[in-house]
């Protein structure tokens, strides 16, 4: 099947052989092109790190900024044009780590964007120190004796936020990745999807094997709409469960939505030709 967020031209994707972030990427790119979004109204951003660089081959809008900072930004582009399908993407150690205030503050102010996370439970980029996700006990290039701080847990923090949609997949199953990412990304509210994906050069610990062995799906019967059953899910620790964890039951509205610029449904901020006789007349009252 062609895919339209390919470039003609062949790419030097620099990521090591065996990388989980080729089939994330893959997978975005299949998702995106089966909900037909148009090219020109998708928008990637990222902040730092290897999983950072996934926008910069997709052949869409993209900002690659600081680490730790893709969710601010990402928020900004939904605010100043609602009109936007917005994917913020990068790793564990940018998302979670340097931007883990941010991600908490994104989750509260409900903007309607898709936030995936690569997390392979350690530092790429940077070779191989320990990332929040990294598990108790893991030898890194840095922590030589093993990690000893108890891992961030993203689903569970989201949960507890009442965040609108939580979902973790894995990159080794590819249709269940991609109709997860599909249901987040439309999805209208705030949708995380934390995705396990090895680091095939400086985690020998969490292989692909490791993620098959400690991982399952959650089956037809579950109920995601149920608060308290998703963070006891969460909170599991033998196996991680795979799936739409848990979806907010309460439709409330999107941070765009609460914006005065955007009250009777007024168009996109950068559509609007300013007043100048009415900013004049502000300005005068005030002097």
């Amino acid at each position: 099947m062609s895919n339209k967020f390919d470039f003609e031209e062949k790419i030097d994707i620099a990521w090591c052989p065996g990388c989980g972030n080729f089939s994330i990427l893959n997978i975005v790119k299949q998702a995106v092109n089966e909900l037909n979004i148009d090219q020109k109204k998708l928008v990637m951003v990222s902040g730092i790190g290897q999983a950072a660089k996934t926008p910069q081959y997709i052949n869409a809008h993209f900002f690659n900024g600081l680490h730790g900072r893709a969710l601010p930004v990402a928020v900004a582009i939904k605010s100043s044009n609602p009109e936007l399908k917005v994917i913020a993407e990068s790793g564990d150690g940018d998302m979670y780590g340097e931007g883990g205030n941010h991600f908490i503050h994104t989750i509260r102010r409900n903007s309607d964007i898709t936030n995936i996370i690569h997390n392979n439970m350690i530092y790429g980029l940077t070779k191989g120190q320990a990332s929040p996700t990294s598990p108790v006990g893991l030898k890194t290039t840095l922590q030589v004796f093993g990690v000893t701080n108890e891992p961030f847990n993203p689903i569970a923090v989201a949960i507890a936020l009442n965040a609108d949609f939580v979902a973790r997949a894995f990159s080794g199953d590819i249709e269940q990745t991609k109709d997860i990412i599909k249901k987040a990304i439309m999805h209208k509210g705030y949708a995380l999807v934390d995705i396990f994906q090895p680091c095939v050069s400086f985690n020998k610990f969490n292989t692909f094997k490791w993620y098959k062995d400690h991982s399952y799906y959650l089956d037809e019967k579950y109920d995601p709409y149920d608060q308290v059953t998703a963070f006891q899910k969460a909170l599991e620790k033998d196996k991680f469960c795979l799936g739409v964890i848990y979806i907010n039951n309460v439709k409330r509205k999107t941070f765009e939505e609460n914006l005065a610029a955007y009250e009777n449904n007024r168009e996109p901020l950068f559509k609007r030709t300013p007043d100048l006789n009415k900013i004049k007349e502000l300005l005068d009252g005030k002097r």
